[in-house]
């Protein structure tokens, strides 16, 4: 008797118990406001296990990094991550340079990208999915003044729109 071949079903997006659990641990905000994000990619940090302590009990920053391209790897640059209190003489220095772990395509276009239309590579979000720490690094282009006028004026437009429907409802 043959075997039947089986039709295989289209893969659905995970949701439930088996899906990854994404926690955001930090948003650099002053990003979204210094910069205009083209586009984002997420990416892996290779860490030492005093940095993951760390990282999990909130001492790091990430208001001055960046992300430079160096060789075809890239590196997040001015992260601070502070030392592990229980880390003994094994702990890491805190403005270490860290690898970013991307597929060798997206480093390619990044490439392009920050060196002929002089992007900048900026990380937007920290967060844990499952077990890994892994950052969001959005490629920008940089605001002018008048650019981020233009952001607090449409924020408060928007506040204030708010406020009119909310005092409408009531």
């Amino acid at each position: 008797m043959k075997a039947r071949p089986t039709q295989q079903q289209p893969s659905k997006p995970k949701s439930g118990p088996h899906a990854p659990q994404v926690k955001t641990l930090a948003v650099n905000r002053k990003a979204r406001h210094n910069y205009e994000v083209i586009e984002t990619f997420v990416a892996g940090l290779v860490l030492t296990g005093t940095e993951i302590k760390a990282i999990r009990a909130g001492m790091f920053s990430l208001s001055q990094s960046f992300a430079r391209i160096n060789n075809g790897e890239a590196w997040l640059h001015g992260m601070a991550i502070q030392p592990y209190e229980q880390g003994n003489r094994y702990n890491h220095e805190p403005e270490r340079v860290r690898k970013l772990l991307l597929k060798r395509g997206e480093i390619a276009k990044l490439i392009g990208k920050t060196q002929i239309e002089r992007m900048t590579l900026v990380p937007t979000r920290l967060m844990m999915v499952r077990c890994w720490v892994k950052i969001e690094i959005g490629l920008c282009r940089s605001k002018q003044l008048h650019d981020k006028r233009e952001s607090i004026k449409a924020r408060n437009a928007k506040r204030e729109l708010a406020r009119a429907v909310k005092k409408f409802k009531d």
